[in-house]
């Protein structure tokens, strides 16, 4: 054998070795990180217009927490497995199955590869609908409290 054929096994057997090498740590992600990122990658589908506040979101918010990006989100986390529960506003004139079917597979897509937990379910629960005078209100809602903060 070759000087460089034995450089390229060393090289492989080095890179096998690297591949095998596991790290053991204790990693606990919070209920509220999921929330965030499962609001998030609904909040980004098209068709859906707004998450809706639950009542309890409802009252923390007149309370002021600040739960801006997992409104709308409930988590129940068991284990390494995650049910989430989502509810929305979708746009007038949108197909609601097909609105729902993406955002579930985006929530769980999104959840899955940011925490390595699996996803059981995904629920949609759609709240109301929104026609387009109605989502230019909100937008002129959402700047004007950009401008405040």
């Amino acid at each position: 054998m070759s000087k460089k054929e034995e450089k390229i096994e060393e090289v492989v057997e080095e890179t096998a070795l690297e591949e095998k090498v596991e790290i053991a740590t204790n990693l606990n992600i919070s209920e509220e990180v999921i929330g965030i990122i499962a609001g998030l990658a609904a909040s980004e589908v098209e068709g859906i217009a707004g998450m809706q506040l639950g009542f309890v979101d409802g009252i923390n918010q007149i309370l002021g927490s600040s739960k801006k990006y997992s409104k709308g989100v409930k988590i129940e986390l068991v284990g390494k497995k995650v049910t989430v529960d989502i509810f929305v506003n979708v746009k007038y004139g949108v197909r609601i199955p097909d609105v729902a079917w993406a955002a579930q597979t985006a929530v769980k897509n999104a959840v899955e590869n940011m925490t390595g937990l699996e996803v059981a379910a995904v629920n949609i629960n759609v709240q109301g609908i929104i026609f387009e005078k109605d989502e230019k209100k909100a937008e002129v809602t959402v700047e004007e409290e950009k401008v405040e903060e």
